[in-house]
């Protein structure tokens, strides 16, 4: 049974740093691109960045490019996401996913980790 396990959320001050874990079990994840969503409230559940576990390939979207870095340890299974530079707006329930690489859906999710930052 494949889970992910999100850890690391909190309350921040703007400017600050957190780093997200997602731990990966159940299955042979090098085939998967695991991916970190968030939705804040009232609003609908975005789309922040990914990772190809295989290739080590990573995109973001324009509004955390050169704040938010994802990263991988293979020997833990676990994929990480660096957030630096903390905006109020950042604030959301943050969410790991995994899906197939050549799949567009994304088959498995975590639990959600709160990330609030205060301005």
């Amino acid at each position: 049974q494949v889970q992910l396990v999100e850890s690391g959320g909190g309350l921040v001050q703007a400017g600050a740093s957190l780093r997200l874990s997602c731990a990966a079990s159940g299955r042979t994840f090098s085939s998967y691109v695991m991916g970190w969503f968030r939705q804040a409230p009232g609003k609908e559940r975005e789309f922040v960045g990914g990772i190809s576990w295989g290739t080590g390939n990573t995109y973001y979207i324009d509004s955390v490019k050169g704040r938010f870095t994802i990263s991988t340890d293979i020997a833990k299974n676990t994929v990480y996401l660096q957030m630096n530079s903390l905006k109020p707006e950042d604030t959301a329930v943050y969410y790991c996913a995994a899906r197939y690489m050549t799949s567009q859906r994304y088959d498995y999710w975590g639990q959600g980790t709160q990330v609030t930052v205060s301005s």
